[in-house]
């Protein structure tokens, strides 16, 4: 699909007074104590609205930059989903091509289709980790929570290959194709499979047929740089450490150990663009934006996007979390409605659990204020 430079929406940011139930939503957000900072963008029929509440830094009262820049964790995998299609496209790759034919030196299963990958039903263990209905927690052999994460691997560069390598040795969650479960692992093999069809680098790839044609300056994939541009608030993270509870700056680590599943940074401005773009059609051919918003009846999740019913509509969208981030893009099927926006964490005590509950209440106040009329 050949690509063309694409206008960026002009944004005028409100002062909140014009959307005042989103300034209000945001800031009783904030009150409710998880949540140190917002910064939001809404895009719809009556125009562009951004917004932010609570601080930017810990300690002082500057609010966080409506333009600010955030880590975006898992809504990268929209964008690498996105990257994959267009190379499907573009018959560079095959949607239904056993990802074993693109990576043989990995041994992957030969019925794991490329499809496969981007749906999440390749059944491949999560090298981050495994959680089990009966509520137990197998290690995927890199470390990502408490301590050990902090004091070791918090600046610490993994190649790709370090991340697949010891899950694909563990025994897969199910038979290919035969149930859904989400894995991080899919993504980096995603990331692995771009570059070894097409012989340039992940990033290069990413710049050429998305951020460059779509203008997202503010838009980053890290690699292993640790840093993350100005403007740009500051996330904590809280853990447990012999019987206390201690919060640390995170604000700059080395994303590598997440690498295409969640690495990138980006802005609300930039994730409405290219959400926009993607769900009108601007950067995949019909067909696979089609493919692309098909859900597993499981858990409604397409390639790369989660499709959800809601009390205003159809909405898509693909959220990310990272130690002291969130993040949130929303839009309706044909692209002219959005949410993208980020949430800071501070120093409440809450554990993992705690705080992805807070982070589902949170988001589902939004998307009724945006999606469903308040």
């Amino acid at each position: 699909m050949a690509m063309t430079p694409i206008d960026q929406d002009e944004v005028t940011p409100r002062t909140g007074q014009d959307r005042p139930e989103l300034q209000k939503a945001i800031e009783e957000i904030v009150e409710s104590g998880v949540v140190a900072g917002v910064q939001l963008h809404v895009h719809d029929e009556r125009g562009a609205w951004a917004g932010s509440a609570g601080v930017r830094k810990l300690g002082e009262s500057a609010e966080p930059s409506v333009d600010g820049h955030f880590r975006i964790g898992s809504v990268t995998k929209t964008f690498t989903a996105t990257l994959v299609l267009q190379l499907v496209a573009e018959g560079v790759i095959g949607l239904d091509t056993p990802a074993d034919d693109y990576l043989p030196e990995l041994g992957l299963d030969r019925r794991i289709t490329v499809r496969m990958l981007l749906q999440h039903t390749s059944g491949v263990f999560n090298f981050t980790g495994e959680y089990y209905d009966d509520g137990s927690f197998a290690p995927g052999g890199v470390p990502g929570l408490g301590k050990e994460w902090v004091d070791s691997n918090r600046f610490r560069t993994y190649r790709p290959e370090e991340l697949v390598r010891p899950a694909l040795s563990k025994p897969p969650r199910f038979e290919p194709g035969t149930d859904w479960n989400y894995s991080n692992t899919n993504y980096v093999l995603a990331r692995l499979l771009v570059q070894k069809a097409t012989g340039r680098s992940y990033p290069e790839e990413m710049q050429r047929l998305i951020l460059g044609p779509l203008g997202l300056t503010g838009t980053v994939v890290p690699e292993a740089s640790p840093e993350i541009p100005e403007p740009h608030a500051h996330g904590y993270y809280g853990y447990e450490d012999s019987g206390q509870w201690k919060v640390v700056d995170t604000t700059d680590f080395n994303p590598s150990w997440i690498s295409a599943a969640g690495d990138m940074i980006s802005t609300a401005q930039d994730l409405h663009t290219f959400f926009s773009a993607l769900n009108g059609g601007k950067l995949l051919p019909a067909g696979l934006l089609a493919e692309m918003r098909t859900p597993h009846p499981k858990v409604g999740y397409g390639l790369g996007v989660f499709v959800e019913e809601t009390a205003g509509g159809t909405v898509l969208h693909h959220n990310g979390g990272f130690w002291g981030w969130a993040a949130l893009m929303y839009s309706t099927p044909d692209g002219s409605r959005t949410l993208t926006g980020s949430l800071t964490t501070g120093d409440a005590e809450l554990d993992l659990a705690a705080m992805s509950g807070a982070f589902e209440t949170v988001k589902q106040r939004l998307v009724t204020e945006v999606f469903c009329d308040g």
